[in-house]
């Protein structure tokens, strides 16, 4: 009797093994989020690079904003009907820091904005 009481636990143990190596397993995977990287640092270049960025930026002859009644100056935000233009090749190719910013022209000044933010991150004149 005992022989086929270990006969049936042996026969239940083996029939639970093979049932639990038949289950499948689904994997899911949450999709990528995209990061948006903030800066809050003013963007720093050198003399050379500022030259070269209001000098290329200047000849390229856009639309000035407006005559603004505030000064743009490095950390302040841009209102959200200001036009901004992408940064010619020409300027990403010599200085690939600038590359991920807009600019305006106000006053004179070549004001170099981050899209993400609208905050000035560099101010140039001649």
């Amino acid at each position: 009797m005992t022989h086929i009481r270990h006969a049936a636990i042996a026969a239940a143990l083996i029939a639970g093994a093979t049932a639990a190596q038949a289950q499948t397993t689904v994997i899911t995977r949450e999709p990528a989020q995209t990061r948006t990287i903030v800066t809050t640092e003013p963007l720093q270049l050198t003399p050379v690079q500022r030259q070269t960025i209001y000098r290329t930026i200047v000849r390229e002859r856009v639309a000035p904003a407006p005559p603004a009644a505030v000064e743009y100056r490095i950390g302040t935000r841009v209102p959200a009907d200001a036009r901004l233009y992408e940064v010619p090749d020409t300027v990403a190719v010599e200085v690939p820091e600038v590359r991920q910013y807009k600019y305006m022209t106000v006053n004179g000044h070549v004001v170099l904005v981050d899209p993400a933010t609208s905050e000035v991150v560099a101010e140039l004149a001649d």
